[in-house]
């Protein structure tokens, strides 16, 4: 006798949902990895006298 078509779905399912867990898992791994780009000097933002928002720090004007 031949399987039934439920029990064909089900074993794809199981195996789409292993799947997708494994790539989550990888991002995971590769974030950690990576890291760095996360520090504050990283994320600053400055306006200049134009009100532009730069990434360099304005200049003391004595």
């Amino acid at each position: 006798m031949a399987k039934s078509q439920a029990t064909f779905m089900k074993k794809q399912l199981e195996k789409n949902r292993q799947k997708k867990k494994e790539d989550k898992e990888q991002r995971k791994l590769e974030r950690q990895q990576n890291g760095g780009g996360s520090d504050l000097e990283s994320m600053m933002a400055y306006v200049n006298e134009f009100g532009e928002i730069v990434s360099t720090p304005p200049e003391k004007k004595v």
